[in-house]
């Protein structure tokens, strides 16, 4: 089946009454448990917000989680942080992507690719009301660590499998056509289409 013949994804906030939580599975126990089982109370208490990758408004096709976040610069080599021109601040704003996982019935569809950028587009967006220097994300192994770098993030010293990207260069993958309103288009992004 060729990728113009497959289902079309949306993305969207998650709703416990409309997405079906209990048949999502992907390779990780500890992914699969907290769409199931937390998800729901982390949007409850604003611990985090939870968005789902659906064909069909009900099944659960991956989902990711945005988080704020602080940037430790003492985390950021001396030359990075002179690259991104960061000021002399302890700490910076950044979002943190806490989570990221697709569905072992949709593998080999491209859907890591489609979150990761939802999840990027959307930090953006908010970035421009609510500042964020950075996309942060804690890889939970060596895999994902390698699926992050593949689309230019950077390791954090220190940090195990912590990896960041600056907002700067997310800005670069979406160009805004409408630089004139910065806030045009922000009530969109959080249903996107795939």
């Amino acid at each position: 089946m060729s990728d113009s013949e497959g289902p079309k994804f949306r993305v969207e906030p998650l709703d416990p009454d409309r997405h079906e939580r209990a048949a999502f599975a992907c390779e990780q126990d500890s992914l699969t448990s907290y769409i199931k089982q937390r998800a729901n109370q982390d949007v409850k208490k604003r611990i985090a917000a939870v968005y789902v990758m659906t064909p069909d408004g009900h099944t659960i096709a991956g989902y990711y989680t945005l988080s704020q976040y602080a940037v430790d610069v003492g985390d950021l080599t001396a030359e990075l942080a002179r690259k991104l021109r960061i000021p002399k601040y302890d700490v910076l704003p950044a979002t943190l992507l806490g989570r990221l996982a697709r569905d072992l019935k949709f593998k080999a569809q491209g859907l890591g690719e489609m979150l990761l950028m939802s999840a990027l587009k959307l930090a953006l967006d908010h970035s421009k009301n609510i500042a964020s220097l950075a996309v942060v994300v804690d890889a939970i192994d060596e895999k994902a660590r390698e699926f992050y770098l593949k689309y230019g993030f950077i390791d954090v010293e220190g940090h195990t499998n912590r990896l960041f990207l600056p907002m700067q260069s997310i800005q670069q993958l979406f160009p805004d056509p409408s630089t004139d309103n910065p806030n045009e288009g922000s009530s969109q992004s959080a249903s996107l289409c795939f």
